[in-house]
C-alpha cells in the first residue's frame, strides 16, 4: 500500500497489484479515504484500488477548489490523479458527492470509464438553495455545528462511525463549503441517457439525503443500468 499526498493532486491511497484492474473509489462529502476502509482491502485482492479524499478532506490540499467549483472540477481532479498514476481506464465507484463525479465522467469522458457504481448519490441533489446556504453556514460558523448533526444525516438510528464524523469535523470549512457550491450547481439528468458504461445504482431505503428515488431516476434513464435497494440502511 502506498500513501501519496501531492500539492497538485487529491490525496489518495492505492492498494493491490500494480498490474491488476484499476478501481478508484470517490467520498461523500465530509468523509475521507477512511469511508472504504472496511471494503478497500478485499477489493484489492483482485483490484488496484485507488481511493481519493475530497480537496481539504483527509490528506488533501483545500486550495485545490475554490468559491464556485463544480463536480467537473472535482472530475478533472480525478482525471488528473488517473493520469499521475497511469492509469487510462477504471472501474470508478463513489458515494453521493464522490458518485456524482462518477456520473459526471461517464457522461462526459465515457472512455476513461469501465463500469460505474453510484452509491446514495443522486443525479441533482434537491436543488441549489439549500447548498448555498449550508456554504454560507460553513464560510462563517465552521463545521462543528454540521459535525454534531451527523449521525443523524448520515447513520440509521444508534449507528456511528466515529472516524467518519471526526472527518466532518476536522475538514477545511472553505474546501468543505465550494464542494457545497458544486452540490449546489450540479444537474445531470438531461444527460444521464448518454451514459453506456455498465451502471450499477445502490439506494439505502433509510437515506434521508438521497431517497431510494433518486437512485431509481437514474437507473431509468442510464440505458442496462441496475438498481439495488438496501433495507434498513441509510
Amino acid at each position: 500500500m502506498t500513501t501519496e499526498p501531492s500539492g497538485e493532486l487529491p490525496h489518495h491511497r492505492a492498494e493491490g497489484a500494480a498490474t491488476a484492474p484499476p478501481l478508484l473509489l470517490g467520498p461523500s462529502l465530509g468523509t475521507s479515504t477512511a469511508l472504504w476502509d472496511a471494503v478497500a482491502p478485499e477489493l484489492s485482492v483482485t483490484h488496484r484500488v485507488v481511493r481519493w479524499d475530497l480537496p481539504g478532506h483527509g490528506g488533501s490540499p483545500a486550495d485545490l477548489i475554490g468559491p464556485g467549483a463544480t463536480v467537473a472540477d472535482l472530475a478533472g481532479l480525478v482525471l488528473a490523479l488517473a493520469d499521475a498514476l497511469g492509469v487510462e481506464r477504471f472501474a470508478y465507484a463513489g458515494v453521493s458527492l464522490g458518485g456524482a463525479v462518477g456520473l459526471h465522467l461517464a457522461a462526459h469522458h465515457p472512455e476513461r470509464v469501465s463500469s460505474l457504481a453510484v452509491i446514495c448519490s443522486s443525479a441533482h441533489f434537491g436543488g441549489a438553495r439549500p447548498w448555498r446556504e449550508r456554504a454560507e453556514l460553513v464560510r462563517r460558523d465552521g463545521l462543528e455545528r454540521l459535525a454534531a448533526t451527523a449521525d443523524a444525516r448520515w447513520f440509521t438510528p444508534g449507528f456511528t462511525v466515529p472516524r467518519l464524523v471526526e472527518d466532518h469535523r476536522n475538514a477545511d470549512p472553505r474546501a468543505y463549503a465550494a464542494c457545497c457550491d458544486a452540490l449546489a450547481a450540479f444537474d445531470l439528468r438531461d444527460r444521464l441517457a448518454s451514459i453506456t458504461v455498465p451502471t450499477l445504482l445502490v439506494a439505502g431505503r433509510e437515506d434521508p439525503a438521497t431517497p431510494p428515488a433518486h437512485l431509481r431516476e437514474i437507473a431509468d434513464a442510464v440505458p442496462g443500468s441496475s438498481l439495488t435497494e438496501i433495507a434498513g440502511a441509510s
